[in-house]
C-alpha cells in the first residue's frame, strides 16, 4: 500500500507516473489482448464498454488502474475498485462522452442531420456550452476540461510522427468564389507534398482546405466538379442543414478521399465544423483549440486572407516562433500582399518583429494562393 492510503482503502494510482499511450486501452480488442494476461495494473480504460467482461474483471489484477467512462455492471465496478482501481463512470444525459478516445468523425458530428441540424450532436453539444458556461458549476467546467484533454490526447495519438501543415483563413469566405477555389487548390497540393492539412475545422477557408486535402488522392477533375456542386448552397446560413448537406453530397459522389483534420471549437458554436476533415477535434476551450493547432503545425503555417482572428492566429504563431520557446522557428507564409500590407497591414510588423532573428528567415509573403506551396517549400528546406 503506498505511503499515506488509509488502512483498508484501494491504493491510488500515482498521476505523475510516466505510463504513455502503450498503457491506454481504447477499444474492447485492446482490453481482451491484456486482460488476457491476468493483469490490468496500471492501465487506463478509456471509455470502452465492459458490461460483457464482468468475469474478466474479476479475475484480473487491477491495482491503479484508472477505468474512464467504461460502463460495467456494479458487481464489477465494486471488485475493481477494492482491487485498488480508481473508477469515473460514464455520465448520464450528456450530448457528448467527455471520456472519449478518438477524435470525431464528421458523421458522428451531423448524425441526424436529416431531421435538421439542431438535432444533431454537433448543435446539442453547442446548447449544452451555452447553457452551462456562466453557470458557474465546478461539475460541467470540470466535464469540459476533461472533454477538451482527451480530445488533446487523441490529437496527440493520431498525428504522432506526421508533418503538419495548418492552413488558417476566414469564415466567411462563400463556396463558389475564386477564393475558395484557391484555398481547396491549396490543401489538394500541401497533402500531395505527404502534408497533414490541418485547419480550423470551419466553414469558408476552413472548410476549403480541408476539401483540397480530400481531394488530394483522386483524379484532377474530381475539385473542379466538386467546386460546381458545391456552390449551390455557398454559405452555412441560413441553413447548415443544407449547408453540410452539400458536402456529404459530395463525399457520397467522390468516396476514396484523402485524410485530413479540422480543429474547431464550441465556443464559435454558430459555426459549424466541415464536413470535409476526416478527423475532428473539437473542443469546448477556443484558447487550448488554437494554441494547441499552432503548436502541432511543425511543417509550417498558411495564412490566408482573413480579419480578427486570422490575425491573431498570425501573432499566436508569431510569438513561438520569436522567442524559439518551440524550438526552431516554422515556416509561416501570407498569401495576398494587398490583404496583408494594405487592408490589414499585419505583414510590416511580423516582418519588423523578425527582423535580426531566427525567424526572419522563416517567414514569407506571396502574392496568390498558387505561389503558397513553393514558398512553403523553399523556407523548410531553409530551415535545415
Amino acid at each position: 500500500m503506498p505511503a499515506g492510503s488509509p488502512a483498508g482503502s484501494p491504493a491510488v494510482p500515482s498521476p505523475g507516473s510516466p505510463l504513455g499511450s502503450d498503457r491506454e486501452i481504447e477499444s474492447l480488442e485492446e482490453f481482451d489482448r491484456v486482460v488476457a494476461s491476468g493483469s490490468l495494473g496500471g492501465y487506463r480504460v478509456q471509455s470502452v464498454d465492459l458490461t460483457a467482461r464482468t468475469a474478466e474483471l474479476a479475475a484480473a489484477d487491477t491495482m491503479e488502474a484508472v477505468f474512464l467512462g467504461c460502463p460495467m455492471e456494479p458487481e464489477a465496478a465494486a471488485k475493481v475498485r477494492a482491487g485498488g482501481a480508481l473508477v469515473f463512470p460514464p455520465v448520464p444525459f450528456l450530448p457528448f462522452n467527455p471520456y472519449r478516445a478518438a477524435l470525431y468523425r464528421p458523421e458522428e458530428l451531423f448524425e441526424g442531420l436529416e431531421k435538421g441540424y439542431g438535432n444533431t450532436p454537433d448543435a446539442l453539444a453547442y446548447a449544452w456550452f451555452e447553457r452551462t458556461k456562466s453557470d458557474g458549476d465546478i461539475f460541467a467546467s470540470m466535464l469540459r476540461s476533461i472533454h477538451d484533454d482527451a480530445v488533446s490526447d487523441a490529437l496527440d495519438e493520431l498525428l504522432a510522427g506526421r508533418r503538419v501543415v495548418g492552413v488558417m483563413g476566414g469564415h466567411a469566405l462563400e463556396r463558389g468564389s475564386a477564393g475558395y477555389a484557391g484555398a481547396a487548390r491549396l490543401g489538394r497540393a500541401l497533402a500531395r507534398e505527404g502534408l497533414t492539412v490541418a485547419t480550423g475545422g470551419g466553414p469558408g477557408a476552413m472548410e476549403a482546405a480541408n476539401l483540397g486535402a480530400y481531394a488530394a488522392p483522386l483524379a484532377d477533375t474530381m475539385l473542379d466538379e466538386a467546386l460546381a456542386l458545391l456552390a449551390g448552397v455557398p454559405h452555412f446560413t441560413p441553413s447548415v442543414a443544407k449547408w453540410a448537406a452539400g458536402a456529404f453530397a459530395v463525399r457520397a459522389a467522390f468516396p476514396g478521399g484523402g485524410a485530413s483534420v479540422g480543429i474547431p471549437t464550441w465556443f464559435y458554436g454558430h459555426e459549424p465544423p466541415n464536413a470535409f476533415a476526416s478527423h475532428i477535434a473539437k473542443y469546448f476551450a477556443n484558447a487550448t483549440r488554437e494554441d494547441g493547432l499552432l503548436a502541432r503545425a511543425n511543417a509550417g503555417v498558411v495564412f490566408l486572407p482573413g480579419a480578427a482572428g486570422t490575425v491573431q492566429e498570425i501573432f499566436d504563431n508569431a510569438t513561438p516562433n520569436y522567442y524559439q520557446s518551440r524550438g526552431e522557428p516554422t515556416p509561416m507564409v501570407l498569401v495576398n500582399r494587398a490583404h496583408w500590407t494594405r487592408e490589414l497591414p499585419t505583414w510590416p510588423l511580423l516582418e519588423a518583429l523578425a527582423a535580426g532573428r531566427p525567424m526572419a528567415g522563416r517567414i514569407a509573403l506571396v502574392d496568390s494562393v498558387d505561389e503558397a506551396p513553393a514558398a512553403l517549400a523553399r523556407l523548410t528546406a531553409g530551415s535545415r
